[in-house]
């Protein structure tokens, strides 16, 4: 390794890795062998969506994050792809809702009910159809609630408006696989890393690359924006094949502005970043082990703390937002670790010790909160923060127009405010193809064998459902029957 652990003065310098009780766990997961590079996990603060092996096309399950334990075998899944499904993530501001995007070539979005599933749930709130291949990555909008980006298999990033169900920008710059997307603090740029082993900060809105980087010694990975700092973080491979990290400066990937080599393991490395505590965590794929550095803005830049050692190899990693972390434990940090081989995933805090019992503002300062700072069309017209102050000038009567910060919150008192916001689908117009009596856009006859499967079983849950309810309408009819017998008996 390149870096050495040196002793500087942090007070994250003690940070540990402490893992939930068994009982805390969630067990019994059949979770995906799909080999693809991707978590497979989402969670929020009332959700953790995980996605499972499934027959007959891709499906994940939903359970409260307070349901831990063994799940049943029978766990209602959200199971409406027919393909397998590559990624799943929660919007940010309306926790009922998550995109998925599989092998289908769709981006679908869901709406969880408040209590949970009870039954399987086949019928999406939206369903979006634009790639021409498998749909490997989506990522929601930091700032706008509508806005949500998709990266597919033919090169091509698709920006969709989810206030009229529909694509209104496709980037296509890159010339291979897009292997990760990343968004600086305000989601006016967006930062790609692609396997043709360029490295690209791009303009969303016009699609224009604003900086990009040939990675020939670098081979990158996976990207990250660490916050306001003006600077990109990626993982790759060097040209020795060992891991390593490299930091950037945004404004000029001319040359990395720091390089060091982790380890000589070949498993993927996902970064995290903290922009609170800026503080990044480092996890391999296959491994058990995550490590943890502190960035700062001058020499040495990444700073080594110490790692969280585990002999279970995880697959992927949720995260847990800010506003549903336990303050009162001084846990600055969750991840929810998918163990493959146990069907199990381990929550883990990592918490800064402290003495005293009381709101640590230090650790804490204020945070991106659960509201949007601007609406799909705000964004979409230029406007980068959404929320805005209006400077009356008293000698020339000009309005100035300042843009603010996104939508920000303590976690001393805010995170227990609901958000009241409610999330709508834009309503379409069926359209129908009758033929016969039989609308062909409404029984479309299944194509593959995935496609029949699917189609098999959901005729199955409608014949069950149908003769429970016959059943149910019977005992109904006796009852009446005896009544209206005993009545006539009577006169």
């Amino acid at each position: 390794m390149s870096w050495r652990p040196t002793y500087r003065s942090s007070k994250f310098r003690n940070v540990y890795g402490k893992v939930a009780n068994r009982e805390h766990c969630f067990d019994g997961i059949p979770i995906t062998k799909n080999v693809h590079d991707n978590h497979f996990c989402a969670v929020n603060s009332k959700f953790l969506a995980v996605v499972t092996e499934s027959a007959g096309g891709g499906s994940f399950i939903v359970v409260p994050i307070s349901q831990y334990g063994r799940l049943d075998s029978h766990q209602p899944k959200v199971c409406g792809h027919q393909g397998n499904v590559l990624d799943i993530k929660w919007n940010p501001f309306f926790e009922n809702i998550i995109a998925s995007c599989s092998e289908d070539t769709s981006v679908r979005v869901w709406e969880i009910p408040e209590c949970g599933l009870r039954r399987n749930m086949t019928e999406a709130v939206m369903e979006l159809y634009g790639h021409s291949r498998r749909v490997g990555l989506i990522e929601w909008h930091p700032t706008t609630s509508g806005i949500l980006f998709s990266a597919g298999y033919d090169y091509k990033i698709l920006i969709w408006n989810l206030e009229v169900g529909e694509p209104v920008k496709m980037i296509d710059c890159h010339t291979d696989v897009i292997l990760s997307m990343s968004f600086n603090t305000d989601g006016s740029l967006l930062a790609t890393s692609c396997k043709d082993k360029k490295l690209r900060v791009i303009e969303p809105r016009s699609g224009r690359v604003l900086q990009q980087a040939s990675c020939k010694n670098h081979r990158v990975n996976r990207v990250v924006f660490l916050g306001n700092m003006k600077r990109l973080l990626t993982t790759g491979v060097s040209r020795w094949n060992t891991r390593q990290i490299a930091l950037w400066d945004q404004e000029d990937l001319a040359m990395p502005i720091v390089e060091e080599d982790i380890d000589g393991l070949s498993g993927l490395l996902f970064p995290f970043y903290d922009a609170d505590t800026h503080m990044l965590y480092l996890a391999g794929k296959g491994d058990g082990n995550i490590r943890y550095f502190e960035i700062t803005t001058e020499k040495p830049y990444v700073q080594y703390l110490t790692e969280f050692r585990s002999p279970a190899p995880q697959k992927g990693l949720g995260v847990m937002p800010k506003h549903g972390l336990d303050v009162a434990a001084c846990e600055v940090f969750r991840f929810y670790k998918l163990v493959t081989l146990k069907g199990l995933i381990e929550p883990i805090s990592m918490i800064v010790p402290r003495r005293s019992d009381t709101y640590q503002e230090d650790i804490y300062p204020m945070t991106a909160g659960i509201e949007p700072a601007l609406s799909a069309g705000e964004w979409l017209s230029g406007i980068n923060r959404g929320k805005q102050k209006y400077l009356l000038k008293s000698l020339h009567s000009t309005m100035i127009v300042l843009p603010t910060d996104p939508v920000l919150m303590s976690l001393k008192e805010g995170y227990h405010k609901p958000n009241q916001l409610v999330f709508k689908a834009p309503v379409k117009e069926k359209k129908s193809v009758v033929v016969n009596g039989i609308d062909l856009l409404e029984n479309v006859p299944p194509r593959t064998e995935n496609e029949l499967l699917r189609m098999f079983f959901r005729q199955q849950d409608e014949l069950r459902r149908l003769k429970d309810e016959l059943t149910s309408k019977d005992v109904r009819i006796r009852q009446l029957e005896l009544d209206i017998s005993v009545i006539l008996g009577q006169h």
